[in-house]
């Protein structure tokens, strides 16, 4: 390899386009290749110049300098690119300009480089054209949708011919059929038929004849419309004719493909390609936050010392596999529809609805549904066949049957393996989501009892008998079948006698439907639409590793943030000094609230709000202390006791031991008579463990969180990298010194990443001391998906 100056003289001569093979400056042709494991490679000679003898190269390559790393100049330099100029000149081990950058032993660019960045949007160009084609070619089931036309000709009757037919994808959502119809006028297409439903982003066009057909499809192919390009695709056949044959022309697709997509995969490869996916994600994070900090500012040290684990934010621990790989889900909703031949079914949907897919297919081959839960979709599917409502149409928004969902409540200390993974099931609640509008009362009423007597005898049936705990129906008339938290639920009773007689409904024990589960030997009662883990077993390792990097103690105030049932601030209760959980959903925060008295925890308070709107009046609420409070030094255990007594307050008499005696006098105290100082407890430290929804967390959270200057420890538990990623970069980029601009670009934050959005959103960030990743590590909630639980404890 040739030395320092020699590289920068050879790399200033590459061209500007990448060399795929070359990973480092290759020397003249007329100077031979040498072995760089044995010597120094000899250094580059000007054309003309008498080459030394060998014994001369061997005392010049003693003197000359170590061997350059192969990472060396294949980099930009940031300070550089800033401020025009690098105090380390030459020396720098970082490319100054694009003449010297090098390319990377793993024969890629440095991605903020112009190459680099040519290549990023080469290979977003594949990747997009190739889901243009998979959204092309997987648009199933549309031959029911021309079908149902609703008295737009197909369902009088008419047959449409497929060779006349096509699709368009990529259609606004928001349009329908009346939609469409314009836009063909206005483009001048011809045209048969056409029907477009809100929602999805295809089309469907029936031509004349073929000659209609080639000018439709060469005036739409490419056309632009909100900035995306319109694809003209087949329409998919039915896999089975109306007469029941088969069609061999058809494409099939299995749910198994659609739920689980690893599955085929060994386990030790699934977890590898999910831990490479996270170090993605935090690599991710690392080019952001450079984007993110503010023009005349060093970056952040997180940054700078990135170069050294291989561009990844913090140092990624590793991946914890799930104690359970199959059937571990202890919660399945079925949707209710048809498969693609035509038969009702209760199972998963194939797709997207958005994509023109509605079929739906029995689970009976995904490996992360319990045989339990299986067992009964199949028993709500016979009933469904007899039934005489009609289940959920998805193209009109109507029907009466629309979901099934199975929630399982294992038994205490019970780890089974996967081939008997039901026998720790103890408790079982069945939910029926239907919508009663344009129903008769007495009608609705029969078919309730019709379908807990099929249950029951179903459970009875099955070999071993099936645990059937509650059984509870929610009504919703919305159009998806994600339901709003206050949904009316109406708690049916469950025939017990092999006769069909049913309980009546005065003498019936159950009057709540709740199932309880066990977490860490703490039982937790779960309503029905309650978050929970869904994998309880894996849940154990990712709460225990939670609480071991928040580094807690009896001196500590945990923040449970998005706390669902109040699991994370329970299991940990026993560590901290006190818990505050915020929860939005009020039977979770219920639920929450029951869990701590069940299992005897007092410790724990529960606030049913969005965490945005009282995130920043608990923090003040529980952290601030007068400067005397917090200088005020503190000796012994016993004068430790006393002090705190009487700084919280001059009239009452508080110590540890009674704090959560005090706390409770507090709540219940007239706010109109409290002291002017406030006798709430206060902590040395004070850690937030963050579990939110996908979505992630509210921007309003992020800066309550970063501008509190008590709070020195974050955990970050995340379902979905991506917006951890998002929510990182406002909490770890150092604040803008000015402000005023902020709002610059605004109209174009709807066609934003979230990555660019939070970008954006950092600007307006209030001074504060950034927070920066320490550590991260990846918890496999779910085998066989590609979805993975990500953990980062971020400090400062």
């Amino acid at each position: 390899m040739a030395s320092s100056s020699a590289a920068e003289t050879q790399s200033s001569q590459l061209p500007s386009d990448p060399i795929p093979t070359v990973d480092i400056p290759m020397a003249p042709p007329s100077i031979p290749e040498l072995p760089s494991a044995d010597i120094s490679p000899a250094p580059v000679e000007s054309v003309g110049e008498k080459r030394k003898r060998d014994d001369e190269d061997e005392k010049t390559t003693d003197l000359e300098s170590p061997t350059p790393s192969p990472w060396f100049k294949t980099s930009l330099c940031s300070y550089f690119r800033r401020q025009g100029s690098c105090s380390h000149g030459d020396t720098c081990k970082y490319a100054h300009g694009e003449k010297e950058l090098r390319q990377k032993p793993d024969s890629t660019w440095d991605p903020t480089s112009e190459r680099g960045k040519k290549a990023k949007m080469m290979a977003e160009n594949a990747v997009k054209s190739a889901e243009e084609e998979e959204v092309g070619g997987d648009v199933m089931f549309t031959e029911e949708m021309l079908d149902d036309n609703e008295g737009e000709g197909g369902g009088d009757g008419v047959v449409h011919d497929l060779s006349l037919s096509k699709c368009v994808v990529h259609l606004p959502t928001k349009w329908q059929s009346d939609d469409l119809k314009t836009f063909l006028r206005e483009q001048g297409v011809e045209y048969k038929f056409a029907k477009k439903r809100r929602g999805m982003m295809v089309g469907f066009l029936t031509f004349e004849n073929a000659e209609q057909l080639q000018s439709g499809v060469e005036i739409l192919e490419g056309k632009n419309v909100n900035n995306k390009s319109l694809k003209i695709a087949d329409v998919l056949p039915r896999t089975f004719d109306k007469n029941g044959a088969k069609n061999p022309a058809a494409k099939l697709k299995s749910a198994r493909e659609a739920v689980t997509p690893l599955a085929d995969l060994s386990y030790a490869e699934q977890l590898e390609q999910k831990k490479a996916s996270i170090m993605q994600m935090l690599k991710k994070l690392t080019r952001n936050a450079r984007k993110a900090c503010p023009n005349g500012k060093s970056l952040p040290e997180w940054v700078l010392q990135s170069r050294e684990i291989g561009g990844l934010s913090c140092k990624l621990e590793g991946i914890i596999e799930s104690p359970l790989v199959n059937g571990y889900r202890n919660k399945c909703e079925f949707s209710t529809g048809y498969s693609v031949e035509g038969k009702l079914t209760v199972g998963f949907m194939l797709g997207n609805f958005s994509a023109g897919v509605t079929a739906v297919e029995e689970a009976v081959n995904c490996p992360n549904i319990s045989k339990l839960a299986c067992r009964y979709a199949s028993i709500f599917q016979s009933f469904l066949e007899k039934s005489r409502l009609p289940v959920w149409n998805r193209f009109k928004s109507c029907g009466f049957w629309r979901q099934l969902t199975v929630r399982e409540g294992s038994k205490p200390g019970v780890f089974s393996n996967d081939e008997d993974a039901d026998s720790r099931i103890a408790e079982v609640m069945l939910m029926v989501q239907v919508c009663t509008t344009d129903t008769e009362e007495a009608e609705v009423a029969t078919e309730f009892e019709e379908m807990a007597k099929a249950f029951a005898e179903g459970a009875r049936a099955s070999s071993p008998p099936l645990p059937l705990t509650v059984l509870v129906v929610q009504d919703h008339v919305g159009i998806s079948n994600v339901a709003p938290p206050d949904c009316p639920l109406r708690l049916l009773p469950i025939p017990v006698s092999d006769n069909g007689t049913h309980q009546d409904q005065s003498t019936n024990v159950l009057t709540e439907a709740r199932i309880h589960d066990h977490i860490n030997n703490l039982r937790f009662s779960i309503s029905p639409t309650a978050f929970f883990q869904v994998n309880t077993c894996a849940a154990e390792k990712l709460y225990s590793l939670a609480g071991d990097w928040a580094d807690l103690g009896p001196d500590t105030l945990l923040f449970d943030v998005c706390c669902g049932t109040g699991t994370i601030g329970l299991t940990l209760a026993h560590r901290v000094g006190m818990v505050i959980g915020i929860e939005m959903n009020a039977s979770a925060v219920s639920d929450a609230e029951r869990n701590a008295k069940i299992n005897g925890i007092s410790n724990c308070k529960f606030i049913c709000s969005k965490a945005e709107d009282v995130m920043s009046s608990l923090l003040t609420e529980y952290l601030d202390m007068s400067e005397t409070e917090e200088a005020k030094p503190l000796s012994d255990d016993v004068d430790k006791q006393n002090s705190s007594a009487e700084e919280i307050s001059n009239s009452e008499d508080v110590s540890p031991a009674n704090i959560q005696e005090e706390v409770q006098k507090n709540e219940h105290k007239d706010s109109s008579s409290e002291p002017e100082r406030s006798t709430k407890p206060q902590f040395k430290n004070v850690v937030a463990i963050v579990d939110p929804p996908r979505p992630g967390l509210h921007p309003d959270v992020i800066k309550a969180l970063r501008t509190h200057p008590r709070l020195k420890t974050l955990v970050y538990i995340s379902c979905n990298p991506e917006t951890l990623v998002a929510n990182a970069i406002e909490l770890c980029t150092p604040s803008f010194e000015k402000t005023g601009q902020e709002n610059k670009g605004y109209r174009r934050q709807s066609r934003m990443g979230t990555a660019a959005l939070a970008r954006h959103r950092a600007k307006k960030m209030p001074a504060s001391e950034p927070f920066k990743p320490v550590k991260a590590m990846a918890v496999d909630l779910f085998p066989h998906t590609d979805h993975c639980e990500m953990v980062m404890l971020l400090n400062r």
